[in-house]
Protein backbone atom coordinates (compact mmCIF):
# COMPACT_ATOMS: atom_id res chain seq x y z
CA UNK A 1 0.00 0.00 0.00
CA UNK A 2 1.09 3.18 -1.27
CA UNK A 3 0.69 5.74 1.46
CA UNK A 4 1.13 9.41 1.05
CA UNK A 5 1.64 11.33 3.84
CA UNK A 6 -1.05 14.88 3.96
CA UNK A 7 -0.02 17.09 6.05
CA UNK A 8 -0.85 20.25 4.68
CA UNK A 9 2.10 20.38 1.92
CA UNK A 10 1.92 18.99 -1.97
CA UNK A 11 -0.21 18.38 -4.57
CA UNK A 12 -1.72 15.01 -2.93
CA UNK A 13 -4.47 14.75 -5.48
CA UNK A 14 -1.60 14.22 -8.06
CA UNK A 15 0.08 11.72 -6.60
CA UNK A 16 -3.15 9.92 -6.05
CA UNK A 17 -4.18 10.30 -9.92
CA UNK A 18 -1.09 8.49 -11.23
CA UNK A 19 -0.87 5.56 -8.91
CA UNK A 20 -5.02 5.33 -9.56
CA UNK A 21 -3.91 5.25 -13.27
CA UNK A 22 -0.93 2.84 -12.40
CA UNK A 23 -3.87 0.16 -10.57
CA UNK A 24 -1.04 0.86 -7.63
CA UNK A 25 -3.47 0.98 -4.39
CA UNK A 26 -3.08 4.40 -2.87
CA UNK A 27 -4.00 5.83 0.82
CA UNK A 28 -4.01 9.46 2.29
CA UNK A 29 -2.72 9.78 5.80
CA UNK A 30 -3.51 12.64 7.67
CA UNK A 31 -2.80 11.36 11.52
CA UNK A 32 -0.51 8.31 13.17
CA UNK A 33 -4.11 5.95 12.90
CA UNK A 34 -4.26 6.46 9.45
CA UNK A 35 -0.92 5.46 9.02
CA UNK A 36 -1.12 1.79 9.90
CA UNK A 37 -0.25 -0.73 7.39
CA UNK A 38 1.51 1.33 5.07
CA UNK A 39 4.39 -0.52 2.77
CA UNK A 40 5.80 2.63 1.37
CA UNK A 41 5.41 6.07 1.60
CA UNK A 42 5.35 9.57 0.09
CA UNK A 43 6.22 12.93 1.74
CA UNK A 44 5.26 15.86 -0.48
CA UNK A 45 5.94 18.88 0.05
CA UNK A 46 6.28 22.56 -1.44
CA UNK A 47 7.20 26.34 0.36
CA UNK A 48 9.66 26.69 3.67
CA UNK A 49 11.91 24.21 5.46
CA UNK A 50 10.63 25.68 8.82
CA UNK A 51 6.72 25.67 7.98
CA UNK A 52 6.95 21.99 6.48
CA UNK A 53 8.82 21.18 10.09
CA UNK A 54 6.09 22.82 12.09
CA UNK A 55 3.26 21.35 9.55
CA UNK A 56 4.44 17.72 10.27
CA UNK A 57 5.03 18.15 13.72
CA UNK A 58 1.39 19.32 14.14
CA UNK A 59 -0.20 16.34 12.63
CA UNK A 60 1.05 14.28 15.38
CA UNK A 61 2.49 11.56 12.46
CA UNK A 62 6.34 12.40 13.57
CA UNK A 63 6.61 9.67 16.18
CA UNK A 64 4.94 7.14 13.89
CA UNK A 65 6.90 8.40 10.93
CA UNK A 66 9.88 7.33 12.72
CA UNK A 67 9.52 4.15 13.64
CA UNK A 68 7.92 3.06 10.54
CA UNK A 69 11.05 4.12 8.74
CA UNK A 70 13.96 4.08 10.67
CA UNK A 71 12.72 1.17 13.05
CA UNK A 72 10.32 -1.15 10.76
CA UNK A 73 12.60 0.21 7.55
CA UNK A 74 9.31 1.01 5.56
CA UNK A 75 10.68 2.70 2.35
CA UNK A 76 10.08 6.48 1.80
CA UNK A 77 10.15 8.92 -0.97
CA UNK A 78 11.06 12.95 -0.44
CA UNK A 79 9.86 15.01 -3.08
CA UNK A 80 10.89 18.79 -3.39
CA UNK A 81 10.91 20.07 0.22
CA UNK A 82 9.97 16.34 1.33
CA UNK A 83 13.11 15.73 0.45
CA UNK A 84 14.58 18.55 2.12
CA UNK A 85 13.39 18.39 5.09
CA UNK A 86 14.95 14.43 5.69
CA UNK A 87 18.22 16.57 6.13
CA UNK A 88 19.99 17.43 9.52
CA UNK A 89 18.99 21.27 8.64
CA UNK A 90 18.62 23.99 5.94
CA UNK A 91 20.06 27.32 5.05
CA UNK A 92 16.50 28.61 4.68
CA UNK A 93 15.46 28.22 8.11
CA UNK A 94 16.23 27.94 12.18
CA UNK A 95 14.36 24.36 12.38
CA UNK A 96 16.27 21.04 12.90
CA UNK A 97 14.77 18.65 9.96
CA UNK A 98 14.03 14.57 10.33
CA UNK A 99 17.57 13.90 10.25
CA UNK A 100 17.27 10.94 8.50
CA UNK A 101 20.10 11.39 5.64
CA UNK A 102 23.19 12.85 7.10
CA UNK A 103 23.06 16.03 4.59
CA UNK A 104 22.35 19.69 5.10
CA UNK A 105 19.98 22.06 2.52
CA UNK A 106 21.99 24.40 1.22
CA UNK A 107 21.27 27.51 -1.06
CA UNK A 108 22.69 28.28 -4.49
CA UNK A 109 25.41 30.03 -4.89
CA UNK A 110 23.48 32.68 -7.17
CA UNK A 111 27.16 34.66 -8.58
CA UNK A 112 27.42 31.14 -10.02
CA UNK A 113 24.04 31.13 -12.20
CA UNK A 114 23.48 31.24 -15.36
CA UNK A 115 20.63 33.04 -15.71
CA UNK A 116 19.71 36.78 -15.41
CA UNK A 117 16.57 35.68 -13.11
CA UNK A 118 19.19 33.63 -11.33
CA UNK A 119 16.74 32.21 -8.62
CA UNK A 120 14.72 29.99 -8.10
CA UNK A 121 16.16 26.98 -10.66
CA UNK A 122 12.71 26.60 -12.45
CA UNK A 123 11.66 24.62 -15.79
CA UNK A 124 12.51 21.45 -17.21
CA UNK A 125 16.34 19.55 -16.52
CA UNK A 126 18.37 16.55 -17.14
CA UNK A 127 18.54 14.24 -14.29
CA UNK A 128 21.75 12.14 -14.55
CA UNK A 129 21.48 8.56 -12.55
CA UNK A 130 25.54 8.48 -10.71
CA UNK A 131 24.52 4.56 -9.86
CA UNK A 132 22.52 2.34 -11.68
CA UNK A 133 19.77 1.91 -9.38
CA UNK A 134 16.15 0.25 -9.56
CA UNK A 135 14.33 3.58 -9.03
CA UNK A 136 15.75 5.25 -12.25
CA UNK A 137 14.89 1.85 -14.62
CA UNK A 138 14.14 2.90 -17.29
CA UNK A 139 15.31 6.90 -16.84
CA UNK A 140 18.93 5.77 -17.40
CA UNK A 141 19.38 8.38 -20.47
CA UNK A 142 17.44 11.53 -21.83
CA UNK A 143 15.15 11.43 -18.29
CA UNK A 144 14.32 15.08 -17.53
CA UNK A 145 12.01 16.30 -14.80
CA UNK A 146 10.24 19.61 -13.62
CA UNK A 147 12.14 21.68 -10.77
CA UNK A 148 11.09 24.78 -8.91
CA UNK A 149 13.67 25.69 -5.81
CA UNK A 150 15.81 27.65 -4.42
CA UNK A 151 17.80 25.26 -2.33
CA UNK A 152 19.83 21.89 -2.34
CA UNK A 153 20.04 18.48 -0.42
CA UNK A 154 23.96 18.38 0.02
CA UNK A 155 25.17 14.83 1.10
CA UNK A 156 27.97 14.48 3.82
CA UNK A 157 28.44 10.97 2.18
CA UNK A 158 29.03 10.77 -1.35
CA UNK A 159 27.60 6.82 -1.69
CA UNK A 160 24.01 8.93 -0.54
CA UNK A 161 23.78 10.74 -3.78
CA UNK A 162 21.67 8.32 -6.25
CA UNK A 163 21.48 11.56 -9.08
CA UNK A 164 22.59 14.82 -9.94
CA UNK A 165 21.55 17.53 -12.28
CA UNK A 166 23.31 21.14 -12.85
CA UNK A 167 22.08 24.85 -12.16
CA UNK A 168 25.41 26.77 -12.38
CA UNK A 169 27.49 23.88 -10.82
CA UNK A 170 26.47 20.47 -10.26
CA UNK A 171 23.92 19.73 -7.41
CA UNK A 172 22.63 16.25 -5.79
CA UNK A 173 18.93 16.25 -7.08
CA UNK A 174 18.24 12.66 -5.83
CA UNK A 175 19.51 11.18 -2.70
CA UNK A 176 19.14 7.78 -1.25
CA UNK A 177 20.20 5.69 2.36
CA UNK A 178 18.91 2.46 2.86
CA UNK A 179 15.21 2.57 2.85
CA UNK A 180 15.01 6.24 2.65
CA UNK A 181 14.73 8.19 -0.66
CA UNK A 182 14.52 11.77 -1.65
CA UNK A 183 14.01 13.79 -4.94
CA UNK A 184 14.35 17.42 -5.35
CA UNK A 185 11.61 17.69 -8.64
CA UNK A 186 8.51 16.98 -8.80
CA UNK A 187 7.62 13.86 -10.22
CA UNK A 188 3.99 14.32 -10.23
CA UNK A 189 4.37 17.28 -13.08
CA UNK A 190 7.25 15.67 -15.18
CA UNK A 191 4.40 13.55 -17.44
CA UNK A 192 6.25 9.78 -18.46
CA UNK A 193 9.30 10.44 -17.21
CA UNK A 194 7.54 10.95 -13.23
CA UNK A 195 5.32 8.03 -13.65
CA UNK A 196 8.01 5.79 -14.74
CA UNK A 197 9.73 7.10 -11.55
CA UNK A 198 6.92 6.58 -9.42
CA UNK A 199 5.88 3.26 -10.83
CA UNK A 200 9.62 2.19 -10.36
CA UNK A 201 9.40 3.59 -5.97
CA UNK A 202 6.23 1.37 -5.57
CA UNK A 203 7.47 -2.09 -7.26
CA UNK A 204 11.32 -1.21 -4.36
Amino acid sequence: MITIIDYGLGNILAFINVYKRLNVPVNVAKNAVELAGSTKLILPGVGAFDHAMQLLKQSGMRETLDNLVLQQGVPVLGICVGMQILALSSDEGKLSGLGWIDGQVKKFDVSSLPHSTHLPHMGWNDVKPVTAHPLFVGLEKDARFYFLHSYYFKCNNAEDVLAESEYGATFSCTVRHKNIYGVQFHPEKSHHYGVQLLKNFAEL
